[in-house]
């Protein structure tokens, strides 16, 4: 036991020595850490440097050459919600074009172009140099000049008597197509009731949907039923395609919260509406 304890036991110097020896550590460690110390230069080559700087701009320019979309000359009546969007459009430009295609009207000018989708000047300096407009032929008889479009016909024959042979005749529509369109059609009681029901034709892009409105039209249709849409039934409205019985309900709930509905378009206002076919829904509908 004596061993252990003058080995373990200390005196009250050995004490205080050990005290000022711990202090003198911690001290010490605070220098070492506080304290700034003289940093060395680092040898840095200024040729080089430049060097890979140029490299590093070299290399992001050709990146963001390669994120650019290359444009090609078309015509600005068949732009799409993709080709749009590539171009730099917004998304209610491109919806205000298809909206005035729709109504089979045509754009000839760049000038005309910006008055009907509102894009900015920036955008359409971008875009307009690629323009490519149809051909027009000029007769002048007497002092009046007539122009004559020569990529259409004046004429517009009717959807729902084209033959496949007819429809063929649309760059873009093969054999498989125009079956796919006739069958279609002939699902239809009475056939096409608006050239808007072409979207519903499984392989049928929008440029060829706008084609087609340009050669075809739908002659009053005998067998176009439309509901009142303010006193239509539950039962009444899921014999409409798109609606059953969940959206019928909504309907009639809206329309019994808000007394009635003022318009078709305010369809867009119940939840439970699927938006992508509000426009082949609002054929079947009316308000008297």
């Amino acid at each position: 036991m004596t061993f252990f304890k003058s080995h373990v036991v200390f005196t009250k110097a050995q004490r205080h020595g050990i005290l000022v020896l711990l202090l003198l550590i911690v001290v010490l460690q605070c220098l070492y850490l506080f304290i700034d110390k003289p940093k060395t230069p680092l040898g840095i080559d200024a040729q080089t440097l430049q060097f890979y700087q140029l490299e590093l701009d070299s290399l992001r320019a050709k990146a963001l050459e390669a994120k650019q979309v290359k444009i090609y000359p078309f015509n600005p009546n068949y732009i799409t919600d993709y080709k749009g969007a590539s171009l730099g459009m917004r998304v209610e430009e491109i919806d205000r074009l298809l909206k005035y295609r729709a109504e089979n009207k045509w754009i000839n000018s760049a000038k005309e172009f910006q008055h009907v989708t509102s894009i900015s000047d920036t955008v359409l300096a971008k875009i307009s140099p690629y323009f490519k407009f149809p051909k027009r032929n000029f007769k002048v008889k007497g002092s009046a000049a007539q122009t004559k479009i020569t990529d259409r016909k004046a004429i517009k024959k009717d959807i729902n008597r084209a033959t496949a042979q007819d429809l063929q005749e649309i760059r873009g529509i093969g054999a498989v197509l125009s079956k796919r369109i006739i069958a279609y059609r002939n699902k239809l009681k009475g056939g096409f009731v608006s050239m808007i029901q072409l979207q519903e034709v499984y392989g049928l892009t929008p440029e060829v949907v706008l084609k087609l409105k340009t050669k075809f039209k739908v002659n009053t249709n005998k067998h176009r039923i439309q509901l009142d849409l303010n006193t239509a039934t539950v039962d009444e409205l899921v014999t409409i395609q798109y609606i059953d019985y969940e959206i019928a309900h909504a309907i009639v709930e809206y329309r019994t919260l808000h007394e009635r509905f003022t318009s078709i378009d305010e369809l867009s206002k119940v939840k439970e509406i699927p938006l992508s076919k509000l426009d082949l829904i609002k054929l079947s509908l009316q308000i008297k």
